[in-house]
């Protein structure tokens, strides 16, 4: 399809069985709310990875709006999803910086990991889908994206949760209560609802009880601090570009390329190819439509953002499983939003006291609405692996993939040298998808033929094409 949408209905009332397609649009003003919404689910990670990397949050939120947009054109439309900064490179970015790499040679690594993960886009789109799905059938594909999704748990236990865990609770027990209870419109913005909720009850809790002692994420240890802390939004500037890289301060920036560097980054694209498919093959569970035949443009349109951010100094960029969180729970799956959210993220890139209210969101709301949208994504592999019939009686599907969930989920980390550590998702990935091949390669015939026999595989990850008009209940529940 070419980019253009198609109104629901009347824009405004929706059954609660209905579901938005990718072609269709609400209102726009309602459009528009739902794209903030995608704003806030990728806000917090978006700014925090280029942070972790010693690389601009500002000029990272302006370019994961480009690349969103580049990759939307690039899909057609047909792949609702948004660029956020990638976490798989954290490591891989801090090994380079402890081998004396400059932020020029850190983004000249990651620009070169975006080329071949497009190189990897373009043969799976002259190849087919048939060949990727031979290297990851349903077992891997639901795995990855379980793990993905149940790799974000620490970052909830760790960060999150801990700076104020009341607000969390009551955050979270708001967003299940809105998300089921509200009709219409309403109960498919109850993350965004949940977050200004959360937001008004930490500013009351700060007039009527004062300040907490708890975990700071900002201090990196227990503090005694005010819950929502504008002291950085009153200093923000309201328009304002990121600045050039000089000296310590790392701003916008032409990459340098070392070849050294960009071998130590290249093991990570394994893990973003099985991202990147993982992420498409849920988006294709959602919206019940085949999504095989864009598969190759969706990989390649994601190595092109991580090439176009990296070129002015950002850092590479992946499908954001958050916002997928974020789409399961609203039943919009329309790109329309997502191109007000990629406008919304451009435009804050020019805004940095915007930014600077996003940011200021506090961690106990952030906790409450993480919990709920972190495990949805992980069931998302489940999903798939029920409509594909996968059957775990058969050991060939069952311990492969179990190690590969249990060392992402753990973070567990393989020391490969001395500045190379593999670790969570990328190293879940690899176990995932390596450790399922050599066992299918040491299993007897009768155990690959149990395996195959599970049914075809299709993008919506079953044997069959879902009506798009399908209610998709086990997502979100009946809302009436």
């Amino acid at each position: 399809m070419a980019i253009g949408w198609q109104l629901k209905g009347d824009g405004r009332t929706l059954s609660p069985d209905e579901v938005v397609a990718p072609h269709e649009r609400l209102a726009w003003d309602r459009t528009i709310g739902l794209g903030m919404q995608h704003v806030v689910a990728m806000f917090g990670a978006t700014f925090v990875f280029p942070v972790l990397m010693g690389l601009n949050p500002q000029l990272a939120i302006m370019m994961s709006g480009i690349a969103t947009i580049c990759f939307l054109l690039i899909v057609k439309g047909t792949v609702p999803s948004y660029l956020g900064s990638s976490a798989s490179f954290v490591g891989v970015v801090l090994a380079i910086k402890a081998q004396g790499g400059t932020p020029q040679e850190v983004t000249g690594a990651l620009f070169m990991a975006g080329f071949a993960l497009a190189l990897v886009g373009v043969f799976i789109h002259v190849a087919g889908a048939d060949a990727l799905t031979a290297v990851l059938p349903p077992v891997v594909t639901g795995a990855v994206v379980m793990l993905i999704g149940f790799n974000l748990a620490p970052v909830v236990a760790d960060t999150y949760w801990p700076q104020d865990q009341w607000i969390a609770l009551i955050v979270m027990i708001a967003v299940i209560a809105m998300s089921v209870g509200l009709r219409g419109f309403l109960g498919r913005i109850s993350v965004f609802l949940g977050l200004l909720l959360g937001y008004v009850l930490s500013f009351l809790a700060d007039r009527l009880f004062g300040p907490i002692t708890s975990y700071s994420a900002a201090a990196g240890e227990v503090t005694t601090h005010y819950r929502v802390d504008w002291s950085a939004v009153q200093a923000a500037p309201w328009i304002g570009l990121p600045p050039a890289t000089s000296g310590d301060v790392v701003g916008w920036h032409l990459p340098q390329f070392n070849l050294a560097f960009a071998l130590v980054v290249m093991p990570v694209v394994i893990a973003l190819v099985a991202e990147n498919v993982g992420h498409v093959k849920a988006v294709a569970e959602m919206t019940g439509t085949d999504l095989d035949p864009v598969m190759g443009r969706a990989v390649m349109a994601d190595g092109i953002g991580s090439m176009i951010a990296t070129t002015a100094g950002a850092g590479p960029t992946t499908t954001y499983a958050e916002n997928i969180g974020v789409m399961a729970s609203t039943r919009v799956y329309s790109t329309a939003a997502y191109f007000v959210a990629a406008i919304t993220a451009i435009l804050v890139g020019f805004s940095p006291k915007f930014g600077a209210i996003v940011s200021a969101t506090p961690g106990g709301v952030l906790g409450g609405i993480t919990v709920v949208l972190y495990g949805m994504i992980g069931l998302l592999g489940a999903k798939i692996w029920k409509e594909n019939g996968v059957d775990f009686g058969n050991p060939l599907n069952l311990v492969p993939v179990s190690a590969g969930i249990i060392i992402a989920v753990g973070d567990t980390q393989l020391q490969i040298t001395d500045g190379f550590v593999l670790s969570g998702i990328a190293f879940g990935t690899i176990v995932t998808v390596v450790a399922y091949h050599v066992a299918r390669a040491l299993a007897p015939a009768q155990l690959r033929e149990r395996a195959d026999g599970a049914g075809v595989v299709t993008a919506t990850g079953s044997n069959r094409i879902i009506d798009p008009n399908e209610p998709l209940d086990e997502f979100a529940g009946d809302r009436r």
